[in-house]
């Protein structure tokens, strides 16, 4: 059943005017109860404020920062319905999971829904129950006699870089969203993206609003996320390396064929690693397929080229690694962003080469795009071999492209916990590059090279290569370092590299070395013999330590002790969830499992303070988890005790029924039995009457109630206040 084919009869109409209803429950009171959160994530709380007040947003937020929370909540707290745009059908369908598993009423109209999931939202629109209503863009014109029927109090439009026509997501259906705004009386406008620079910032802003929004620019730092580059050296063994020491726990490879996707997958599972390939060539289903088994299975490694990701909403994905280089900077961070969304430490790899600059270099020489645009991906590509080949803490190189200063080394990127030296470089560089020029700039870097170290063969016998001023005069380092220092002179620009035929040609930037006119410095790690420290050292992806190990070993999620209760948990995780046929974090996410094992709650107020335990949650899955974590069986509560324990009114409820039980027949224990109920109790608990007046209207109490228990009630609820 289409979207359009069946038309919900509406209580309301929408509103004439755009002004916001006010809300129903405060914000930190939705926050801990529906969502299990004692506080906002960094920038959450302004962006809430802001539509709660009924501005419109632009949110640009880091991945992983949290933006759907930025709009799913002000939807819960005021009356009316949120429509949210977004461009994938496993995104939406993953986010209406984990709303309705939350207590939220969400629905989202698909071409994949059948027909009781069409007729489910449409029965919660008629009841008014529906806080939430997901929809791609390309259906925005097939419901549009919907949509115009709907109270929508906001739109909020997910990944609004998508409206970019020169960005590398561009869906042009997206430029529908403006009219629809329209439409629908000028509604309160949220747009939220992690990837805009100020040209795509200005493009969303053109092309969604009618006047500007109020622009959230947050901080791009994600401090659970270990950044770490290593020059490839034998990246099969690399790669394999890293994830073979995060055994059992989610990750993503990306890689930039979809060939290799394969061979990288079938290389894993050859390893006993669960893995599966991703790419647009598979067939949709396959496709899907991967992608649900993907949200479904804790410990599955997906081998992927960029086709995969934006649809992902799998909070505990535990690493990614870029088996090639990334086309661009924002390219990387929008990638590695899939790592860590719950806040749990997670590991990011990059493995590069030339191979990989040169592949680069050509598709952005190749591509149709007018020549500025050319210059500008040239520009992006130069920015990211300057991270790859940074000399210093990555993370503050990473920030400073996005405009951000971080005061002090981050300690959680490769080049913080073992932190290469520099030397200088000035004499091997230009005997380097002395060589490609003698050579004529014919040749590619194996030849070059053997040039340099006055190593025999074909190329240099027929081309006269041993008569040359340059032969054997590099013999000091062998092949892989001067590898390590052609790469990084093509990282700098000092050479470049025909894209058709491989030879290596000088830029302009090379003449003042040249002519000794200027000095340079490079990484000791990556060229020098012996040089300790540094990642790309023996120790590194190449060596004993794969990849992002330059740390001491791979993090632990949990203390060695609580490993095998984590497990346990994890396990009873995967049974609920394969019950619902639900995805693993539906239930909880990695982040909150790691909370409980760490802090072993023993009782349901205890468990509802872990992160990530909201209301609805804990009543459905609290008990079961409580058992695990106390290996026993756990007492049944009322359900109205448990959500007193969601709200932290818990322990007020405790002291309320003990003196409910020390006063049911009187002070003197010779009164008529009298007794209140626990769902009396659980309303008086969240109500908190101040007055024997308020107390007696409470439905189950009464005057007779109120006069024997009320003072004790009263004074209880006082002292708690």
């Amino acid at each position: 059943m289409g979207a359009a084919a069946r038309v919900p009869a509406m209580r309301d109409a929408v509103p004439d005017s755009p002004e916001p209803a006010p809300p129903v429950e405060d914000a930190a009171t939705i926050l801990r109860r529906v969502f299990g959160f004692d506080a906002f994530r960094p920038g959450q709380a302004e962006i809430v404020e802001a539509i709660l007040a009924g501005r419109d947003v632009l949110a640009i937020m880091p991945t992983g920062g949290g933006k759907s929370l930025c709009y799913q909540l002000p939807a819960l707290a005021r009356p009316g319905l949120a429509l949210v745009v977004s461009p994938l059908i496993a995104l939406m369908r993953d986010q209406v999971a984990a709303l309705r598993a939350a207590g939220v009423e969400a629905g989202a109209l698909t071409s994949a829904n059948a027909p009781e999931e069409n007729e489910r939202i449409f029965d919660a629109i008629e009841r008014g129950a529906l806080k939430l209503l997901y929809l791609a863009p390309e259906r925005l014109a097939s419901a549009d006699r919907l949509l115009s029927r709907l109270p929508v109090s906001l739109l909020a439009v997910d990944e609004a870089h998508c409206v970019s026509q020169w960005g590398h997501d561009f869906r042009p259906d997206y430029l529908r969203i403006g009219e629809l705004r329209a439409r629908l009386g000028g509604v309160q406008t949220a747009a939220f993206t992690a990837t805009a620079d100020a040209e795509t910032r200005d493009e969303i802003v053109a092309k969604l609003f009618e006047d500007a929004p109020e622009t959230f620019l947050r901080g791009f730092d994600r401090p659970n996320l270990f950044l770490a580059f290593q020059p490839k050296d034998q990246p099969r063994r690399q790669l394999l390396n890293f994830v073979r020491a995060r055994r059992g726990r989610s990750g993503i490879v990306y890689a930039a064929s979809r060939n290799k996707t394969e061979v990288l997958a079938k290389a894993l599972n050859d390893e006993g690693i669960p893995a599966a390939a991703y790419h647009a060539g598979l067939e949709g289903e396959t496709r899907s397929a991967v992608q649900d088994r993907f949200q479904r299975e804790d410990g599955l490694v997906i081998c992927a080229t960029v086709a995969f990701g934006m649809g992902v909403d799998k909070p505990d994905i535990r690493y990614v690694v870029h088996a090639d280089l990334p086309k661009s900077v924002e390219a990387y961070y929008q990638e590695i962003g899939r790592a860590g969304r719950d806040g749990a430490p997670a590991d990011t790899l990059t493995l590069y080469g030339v191979d990989d600059i040169k592949l680069r270099r050509m598709q952005i020489d190749e591509s149709p795009a007018p020549e500025e645009r050319r210059r500008a991906d040239h520009q992006r590509l130069a920015a990211l071999l300057a991270l790859a080949e940074a000399p210093r803490c990555r993370r503050q190189t990473l920030l400073a492209y996005f405009g951000e200063t971080l005061a002090e080394p981050c300690g959680a990127c490769d080049l913080c916990r073992t932190p290469p030296r520099r030397f200088d470089a000035t004499e091997p560089a230009r005997k380097a590059l002395s060589a490609i020029f003698r050579t004529e700039e014919m040749f590619g870097a194996e030849q070059v090279i053997s040039v340099l170290r006055g190593e025999r063969n074909d190329k240099t016998a027929r081309f006269g290569h041993e008569r040359l001023s340059v032969w054997g005069i590099g013999k000091e380092l062998d092949r892989r370092q001067w590898r390590g220092l052609l790469r990084q002179l093509y990282g700098l620009g000092l050479v470049a590299v025909d894209a058709k035929k491989g030879f290596w040609r000088l830029t302009e930037a090379a003449r003042p070395l040249l002519r000794g006119e200027a000095r340079l410095e490079l990484r000791e790690d990556a060229v020098r013999p012996g040089a300790e420290g540094g990642p790309g050292r023996g120790g590194g992806a190449g060596g004993g330590r794969a990849g992002g190990e330059a740390r001491a070993g791979v993090q632990a999620q949990v203390e060695e002790e609580d490993e095998a209760l984590f497990s346990a948990l994890r396990a009873l995780r995967r049974r609920l969830a394969d019950d619902q046929n639900a995805p693993a974090y539906v239930v909880f996410s990695d982040r909150t499992l790691i909370d409980m094992a760490s802090r072993k709650p023993r009782s349901l107020d205890q468990l509802a303070e872990c992160h990530g335990v909201g209301a609805a949650k804990l009543e459905k899955y609290g008990r079961a988890f409580l058992e695990v974590l106390l290996d026993a069986p756990a007492p049944r509560e009322h359900p109205a005790r448990v959500r007193l324990a969601a709200t932290g009114d818990g322990a007020l409820f405790e002291r309320l029924r003990e003196a409910e039980l020390a006063l049911r027949r009187g002070e003197d224990g010779t009164g008529k039995p009298m007794n209140v109920s626990n769902a009396t109790l659980a309303k008086i608990a969240e109500r908190r009457p101040t007055s024997l007046e308020a107390l007696g209207a409470i439905v189950g109490m009464g005057p007779q109630k109120a006069e024997r228990f009320g003072p004790a009630f009263l004074s209880i609820i006082a002292a708690d206040a």
